[in-house]
């Protein structure tokens, strides 16, 4: 019998189904979907990028979703919109808007697959950044994880080799920028609801984007306004799942399924662009996402607080 605090459809058989399936499965599955769109989208924007500019780009990615929540986030009632520290939603915004912006200059710059592989590292950065400026301990097993995902992340830029490009270092700024934006999301969720914080974000990257966006204006043609508005689209699905995958199932059970972002993005960019990372960045994406799940696993074995779900390790770029 369906549970209505599922949002079930009672004499469905497609519900009935999936509330069939274990928790961690059904965790799995929306994950899979997740990196399914999350490479996808990636794939989209480059091809964009060879003719708008990215600024254009993060401008659609963030307006699009902003009008779908607008209207869900009114139906919370009065006061939805007010925030107990305001000025630390606007350092989000800004950190998470130039993680966006350089992950699309990126994007523009290097195959998919490559990009891909170094934002794995945002786990290995959030770690380092907890010790760092929030006082978190580590025990030497996480610290050696971290290790070991810092020497992934050099075995895929490799220094001091023509494989080291510009972009591949944006990318990894791009990690960066991703990491002091959870870092401040923790802090964050102590005070403030996920839907206060999903707005401020969007309204912000919206603003931080507009005006470069408008400067670098080019009017996209209908198939690239027809991309433009999907990957808005795909975006907010690929978070909402991402979101809902947090909550149904445990983090090491869906962490792993994460890794197959990397193999729809190396597929989608070799049927695209004819693009595939090479053996380098394959085993560094794999020593770096092995520290991803150590880590995930052992951050597993903290409780969260009370009524607060734990932050992801990743978000949609």
């Amino acid at each position: 019998m369906s549970d209505p605090d599922d949002g079930a459809v009672p004499g469905s058989g497609r519900w009935l189904l999936w509330e069939r399936l274990p928790p961690n499965a059904r965790g799995m599955l929306l994950m899979a979907v997740f990196a399914c769109l999350v490479a996808l989208l990636h794939v989209i924007v480059r091809r964009l990028s060879q003719d708008l500019h990215p600024m254009e780009i993060a401008f659609f990615r963030t307006v699009v979703p902003l009008f779908v929540l607008v209207p869900m986030l009114m139906r919370q009632g009065r006061g939805w919109w007010r925030s107990t520290r305001p000025g630390l939603q606007l350092v989000r915004g800004l950190l998470g808007g130039a993680a966006m912006v350089t992950w699309f200059y990126s994007l523009a710059m290097i195959p998919v697959g490559d990009a891909t592989a170094l934002s794995f590292s945002v786990v290995v950065f959030t770690s380092i950044g907890a010790v760092l400026f929030l006082g978190e301990k580590m025990g030497m097993r996480r610290w050696m994880a971290v290790l070991i995902g810092l020497i992934g992340t050099l075995i895929i830029l490799r220094p001091g080799t023509q494989a080291m490009q510009l972009g591949a270092l944006v990318a990894l700024a791009s990690s960066i920028f991703w990491s002091a934006t959870l870092l401040v999301v923790k802090v964050l969720t102590r005070t403030e609801s996920e839907m206060t914080i999903v707005f401020y974000s969007s309204m912000y990257f919206t603003l931080i984007a507009a005006v470069p966006a408008f400067y670098y204006w080019v009017w996209p043609t209908p198939e690239q306004f027809a991309l433009l508005i999907l990957v808005g689209l795909m975006a907010l699905v690929a978070h909402l799942a991402m979101a809902r995958a947090m909550k149904q199932a445990e983090a090491t059970a869906i962490m792993p399924v994460d890794f197959t972002r990397l193999l729809w993005a190396a597929a989608a960019g070799y049927l695209w662009f004819g693009e595939f990372p090479d053996l380098w960045t394959w085993v560094g994406g794999t020593v770096v996402f092995a520290s991803t799940i150590y880590i995930t696993y052992r951050e597993s074995r903290k409780q969260p607080a009370p009524g607060r779900p734990a932050v992801p390790s990743e978000q949609v770029r």
